[in-house]
């Protein structure tokens, strides 16, 4: 018998910020039994750990077996909704599983950008909470981070949509608000570059350009999920995913490069 499964998401003026909500939403429906969003009121300011606090609301204000915690640009394929299901069934000793990360910038490459835990096992261990790592949102026990190398590891990839369907003036705006949170938690802008829009995209920007050179992986539109495929297609100049603002064009990669993305892929 399957196991009840929850997801919860953060959603905040999808529209006005063009997260591909609605493709989310039919996708999460399809995976879980349940499906909660919580964030609406995120206010314009805050403090960086708010963002852990709203998933631990998300979590709490689930009833399933199993949670999974899903950004609005995350995206399962329809096709291993069958095996994710089989997958949290066999593996209820643990207290997550996790999955690859595919990262995206433009529809047709992407990385491994690493391994998450967005299936958190609430049946058997109720007490975990979503405050842990620099970003105070990853989830722990007991005050213990939950690793991705200590938990069951499953070659299921998690699609992400990195800023994809956004307009070079709404990633500003968002990352300039998400720096200030991170200066009120420590006093400091890091790799956030500063408080201002422009400070903020070209920190991010910079960022960007040296992670899109590990984007060694091609992908064709319909081996997308099918949730996401329209949006995809649609694409316009002033969104991030149609060049990732020229550099689609312009990105040179080493041997190295390639080397790495199919270690990380197929070894790691």
């Amino acid at each position: 018998m399957s196991k009840f499964i929850s997801i919860f998401t953060t959603m905040t003026n999808p529209e006005e910020r063009m997260d591909p909500w609605r493709e989310a939403l039919e996708c999460y429906g399809d995976l879980a039994d349940e499906v909660i969003t919580v964030g609406e009121d995120w206010p314009e300011e805050f403090k960086f750990d708010y963002i852990g606090k709203t998933f631990q609301s998300g979590f709490d204000n689930c009833s399933g077996d199993w949670v999974l915690r899903m950004d609005l640009d995350y995206f399962f394929h329809e096709n291993d909704i069958k095996n994710i299901k089989l997958i949290l069934e066999k593996n209820t000793k643990y207290p997550a599983v996790s999955f690859p990360q595919y990262q995206f910038f433009t529809p047709e490459r992407y990385q491994v950008k690493t391994k998450i835990c967005v299936a958190l096992n609430k049946r058997y261990f109720p007490d975990i909470k979503l405050n842990g790592g620099g970003d105070l949102c990853l989830p722990t026990i007991n005050g213990e981070r939950i690793y991705p190398k200590n938990v069951p590891f499953f070659r299921i990839p998690l699609f992400q949509y990195d800023s994809m369907f956004r307009t070079r003036e709404i990633i500003a705006h968002d990352r300039a608000r998400f720096a200030r949170a991170w200066y009120r938690q420590y006093n400091e802008w890091g790799v956030r570059g500063g408080g201002s829009p422009e400070e903020a995209f070209d920190a991010w920007f910079l960022e960007v350009e040296m992670k899109y050179k590990k984007h060694t992986h091609k992908i064709s539109l319909k081996k997308h999920p099918k949730y996401i495929r329209e949006r995809i297609n649609n694409l316009d100049s002033s969104q991030f995913g149609f060049s990732a603002f020229g550099l689609k064009n312009k990105t040179k990669r080493e041997i190295k490069e390639y080397l790495r993305g199919y270690y990380n892929k197929y070894i790691y």
